[in-house]
């Protein structure tokens, strides 16, 4: 979204150096600016972006740039869409992204309702990506101009009436300008080292502990194609295909990876490289940024994966409403959630999607559309 006009903003502000400088930036261009923090997470928290350290940078921000500063706490929402779908992704051995679906569920749907409640004209991040305007009017979400650090990927199901609601200040500075802006304004956060790290997932318990408290982890057999018996690994429901480090396995004569995971069986199927590789992967839930995307596409599977060439089939659709609006033009509740269904066709052979991860789809550098592995 870009705009001459002067705007009211609501600027997410994570306690990170990104969106902190995205608030000072809105300031510099001359925008009526206010902080938020949404408070997702009640629970423990060491890392992320939801721990109390983090909340308490973001105000002193807002304190420094002289802005307005709220907290919305919307934790019965994260609750809902993020860490249930999440241990119940788990429970089945899939592989789940939590950071896209915060995104999907709570910046870019709760807040945004609650952006436009409170007569707000747009909301910004400190994404590192690009928002940009075909000739056709179309608007898309672009890489970054920093590609190390190019969240795209993690925007992937945003669609033409969220992007019209939606800044992304940062996409065309790099992260050492970045860094060099906030250090020139003074700010807390200059110095601050980005955060990678799951927010509701300590680094001391990790993902066995957190599930362990919610579902039962369950031992398994890792056998390898033929059925031949490997050994075991303390929990089927936290393997993950392609996995290859943690198993137990002694050294062989080729590297040995999880090809598949069968929690009802409760088994690991191991095998060699070559196993991973697949011609297609079918996808679901499908999302678009305008009209569904077929034909050749960069398909990328990862949020540091490469983007590869693919051939995008169409099979359902789905009923996504394209442009559909809540009040006054903002995301209507639940609009970044699809259920079309494609499947991606490799022109050569890749890798094993883990299911439940997300495959976003560019043109290019911009993205078109995403949807979630099978």
């Amino acid at each position: 979204m870009v705009s001459t006009r002067r705007l009211r903003v609501l600027c997410a502000l994570s306690g990170g150096v990104d969106s902190s400088v995205a608030a000072a930036l809105l300031l510099e261009q001359g925008h009526d600016v206010s902080g938020v923090t949404m408070k997702l997470w009640g629970g423990e928290s060491d890392s992320g972006c939801c721990s109390v350290s983090d909340v308490d940078d973001a105000r002193r921000v807002a304190q420094q740039l002289d802005i307005d500063f709220h907290v919305f706490n919307f934790g019965e929402d994260f609750e809902r869409h993020v860490v249930d779908p999440y241990v119940t992704a788990h429970a089945s051995g899939r592989t789940p992204n939590p950071c896209i679906e915060c995104n999907r569920h709570l910046k870019f749907d709760r807040l945004y309702r609650r952006a436009a409640a409170l007569g707000f004209d747009a909301v910004a991040t400190g994404h590192h990506a690009r928002i940009v305007t075909r000739p056709d009017g179309v608007r898309r979400v672009r890489r970054a101009v920093d590609v190390a650090k190019d969240q795209s990927y993690v925007l992937s199901m945003l669609d033409q009436v969220a992007l019209a609601r939606t800044i992304l200040p940062i996409g065309d500075h790099t992260k050492d300008e970045v860094r060099a802006h906030a250090e020139r304004l003074g700010l807390r956060t200059a110095a601050k080292r980005d955060s990678q790290d799951v927010c509701f997932i300590t680094s001391a318990g990790g993902r066995s502990e957190f599930l362990g408290r919610r579902i039962p982890l369950t031992p398994g057999r890792m056998i390898d194609e033929e059925g031949r018996e490997l050994g075991t690994v303390p929990a089927v429901q936290l393997v993950t295909i392609g996995q290859r480090k943690g198993l137990g396995l002694e050294g062989g004569p080729a590297p040995r990876y999880v090809v598949d995971v069968d929690v009802e069986r409760r088994a690991v199927v191991i095998g060699d490289e070559r196993s991973l590789y697949v011609s297609s992967v079918r996808c679901v839930g499908a999302t678009w940024s305008a009209e569904p995307v077929t034909g050749e596409v960069l398909a990328q599977p990862s949020a540091h994966g490469a983007a590869l060439p693919a051939i995008l089939e169409l099979v359902d659709p789905g009923t996504q409403r394209l442009g559909a609006g809540g009040v006054d033009g903002w995301p209507a509740q639940g609009s970044l959630v699809g259920d079309g269904i494609v499947d991606v066709h490799w022109v050569e052979p890749h890798r094993r999607v883990a299911p439940g991860q997300t495959v976003a789809f560019y043109q290019g550098d911009e993205v078109v559309g995403a949807a979630i592995a099978t």
